[in-house]
């Protein structure tokens, strides 16, 4: 295998060559890749099965349409985003003109993460294209047959140094990390993300880190619970529960738990089946490793539904667990699995109070019917982005930035959010040599002071 060294030499290379500053260029390969999506849905579908369990309708909505779809997007509007902008100048700078060049950083490092294996790798690497870098892709070992159909696309359809993939574990990610490319996006958890910062710090390269956290969600007691447990649900137990933005817990006005603990159960059921193993709409745990990890975390004395699980088959049932409290296990850390944690409330304050005691969350979801409810939990509680009433589908909107905050991540992406997360803003400010103000050339008189005073205020 290449070095990594010599295989950023290769993109700087490439990049040097100038033809990624070409928007059309871009086009063509944003095209060059739907095509090679599409020509491998079914190969992708059924690596996203043998990795994950998925099943064909999910592999597709979270994964393969959902790249698809952004790539149209990008393609509609990256020739306009691409403009160089105008923007005004002050009249102490009579007789200029200010711009703004959108132009890529250069080399870019995308390492991707287990859980949605192709969309968190291809995502942001179309905003790295569509921008004009040159793109090396870290993919998941974990997910190794996503990765290989990943690294064929890729390879059959891309130079090798304008887009390529590097395989393997842990040592080539962090060969990876401390290489000086010229951006680095992570997508991962908390820990490893302090480690890709801090190297990314030895070489002042910038970064984009999207972490993770416990996403609470909040179910007020005037909140339609029928509709809230078929939400809650849904964006929970997709993918096994291993979204990043999945409900983590749930904090519940205590007059409803009851309540909407039956309506959660009974919809586990109408979506899964009475054995969920069954269902050919539920996933697996990624490993072994991580279902050993899920295992220990079940308290099976407040278990009210589910809490089977089978090793050999990295099977973990949908499960609730409740009247729960922040002193257990489930609650010390992100759970990225099919446990659903279930607390309780009296007052909206001391919901609030709960969640500002802790890191912020990447995502945030509140069931309510009340405005003022609604309001006073966005104005009171930071977090990365969520939903009022529904779960998870706020990353599905291209027009909302993507991103956590302190914690649970650094910097945004989606849509053009993408394409300026991967191109750094050149300021030019031209100036005419028809108008020359002798008054900023020392030395200076008390009449230029003045005539400073008049403009500047």
């Amino acid at each position: 295998m290449k070095t990594v060294l010599h295989r950023l030499e290769q993109h700087r290379n490439f990049f040097a060559t100038g033809r990624t500053k070409d928007v059309d260029f871009r086009l063509q390969q944003l095209g060059k890749l739907k095509k090679a999506i599409v020509e491998h849905e079914q190969d992708l579908n059924q690596a996203l099965t043998k990795d994950l369990g998925k099943s064909a309708f999910e592999a597709y909505a979270s994964e393969i349409g959902f790249v698809l779809d952004s790539i149209s997007l990008f393609m509609k509007h990256v020739k306009e985003w691409s403009k160089v902008r105008k923007v005004k100048t002050p009249l102490v700078h009579l007789g200029s003109k200010s711009y703004i060049y959108p132009e890529p950083y250069g080399t870019v490092l995308i390492v991707g993460p287990f859980n949605y294996p192709f969309q968190l790798v291809m995502e942001p690497m179309i905003g790295a294209m569509a921008a004009g870098n040159c793109v090396l892709l870290k993919p998941s070992e974990f997910t190794p047959n996503v990765s290989k159909v990943m690294a064929k696309i890729i390879q059959d359809n891309f130079e090798e140094g304008y887009i390529s993939v590097m395989e393997g574990g842990k040592e080539v990610t962090s060969e990876l990390i401390h290489a000086p490319f010229d951006y680095i996006f992570f997508t991962g958890s908390v820990e490893v993300g302090k480690i890709v910062m801090k190297a990314a710090a030895e070489n002042l390269v910038p970064v984009t880190l999207e972490l993770g956290g416990k996403s609470p969600c909040i179910v007020d007691k005037d909140a339609n619970l029928e509709v809230a447990a078929k939400r809650i649900v849904w964006g929970k137990f997709m993918n096994a529960g291993q979204t990043c933005v999945a409900p983590d817990y749930i904090l519940v006005h205590h007059e409803v738990k009851e309540q909407l603990v039956k309506n959660l159960a009974n919809t586990i059921k109408d979506f899964y089946g009475e054995n969920a193993q069954e269902s050919r709409d539920y996933g697996r745990i990624v490993n072994e490793r991580q279902f050993d990890r899920l295992v220990s975390l079940l308290d099976e004395k407040k278990v009210v539904a589910g809490g089977s699980h089978h090793r050999e088959e990295l099977f973990m049932e949908p499960t609730l667990m409740n009247d729960v409290s922040w002193e257990d296990k489930v609650m010390q850390e992100e759970i990225f699995g099919p446990i659903l944690p279930i607390l309780e409330y009296g007052d909206l304050n001391e919901a609030i109070k709960q969640i500002n005691g802790r890191p912020k969350p990447l995502a945030l979801y509140l069931f309510t019917e009340k405005g003022e409810v609604e309001e006073r939990v966005i104005q009171s509680v930071s977090y990365g982005g969520g939903c009022i009433n529904d779960t998870v589908t706020h990353l599905t909107n291209p027009n909302l930035p993507f991103g956590g905050v302190g914690p649970s991540g650094i910097g945004s992406y989606h849509g053009k959010d993408s394409f300026e997360t991967f191109s750094h803003k050149k300021s030019v400010m031209k100036k005419s040599t028809r108008v020359n103000l002798s008054f900023i050339y020392p030395p200076y008189s008390e009449k230029s002071i003045n005539f400073l005073r008049k403009i500047m205020k």
